[in-house]
């Protein structure tokens, strides 16, 4: 059993059109449609989201001339 989830445009004559991921072996399926009456006109709106590796970025200036990172030295 599987589960999907999509947004689905039903025209006025009452029918829909889906498009099912590929692994679905063709067939008869048994299929539960459920209908959320709130029609979606718009994208909710949301915070200000950043980027999941937008970072806080600290300048401490440069590093030193002589600073040396190789595992001999530390």
């Amino acid at each position: 059993m599987k589960t999907i989830t999509t947004i689905a445009t039903v025209t006025p004559d009452g029918k829909v059109t889906l498009q099912l991921p590929a692994d679905i072996t063709p067939g008869e399926h048994q299929v539960v449609l459920v209908i959320d009456e709130n029609i979606k006109t718009e994208k909710p709106e949301t915070k200000k989201e950043r980027s999941p590796l937008d970072f806080p970025v600290h300048d401490v200036g440069p590093w030193p001339a002589n600073l040396s990172l190789r595992r001999e030295d530390i």
